[in-house]
């Protein structure tokens, strides 16, 4: 089984910065996508960013050219740095994983909040 724990959520000024970490474990299955959704109150869940075990990363029109993905494979940890935070990004960052082996599993969510 599968487990996801995420962590570096908060609260944060418009135009400061937040990193998010997502550590894997339980897979043994090195070919996966790692990544993170993202939900704001009153709206469905939207994709925002994910990257494949060979490195190749996605990210939505809404966050390309802040948002930086990353993954350390050794670790099985996928990171998120968001920079130029907008009040729109607040939102609730679900990380998944996905591989042919476990499907689409989710993190258990972290809130962020972009206020001054």
């Amino acid at each position: 089984q599968v487990q996801l724990v995420e962590s570096g959520g908060g609260l944060v000024q418009p135009g400061g910065s937040l990193r998010l970490s997502c550590a894997a474990s339980g897979s043994d299955d090195s070919t996966n996508s790692m990544g993170w959704y993202r939900q704001a109150p009153g709206n469905q869940r939207e994709f925002a960013a994910a990257i494949t075990s060979e490195g190749t990363t996605t990210y939505s029109n809404s966050v390309k050219g802040r948002f930086t993905i990353s993954r350390d494979n050794a670790r099985d940890t996928v990171y998120l740095q968001m920079s130029t935070l907008k009040p729109e990004d607040t939102a609730v960052y679900y990380c998944f994983f996905y591989s042919g082996t476990f499907g689409q599993l989710w993190g258990q969510g972290t809130q962020v909040t972009v206020s001054s």
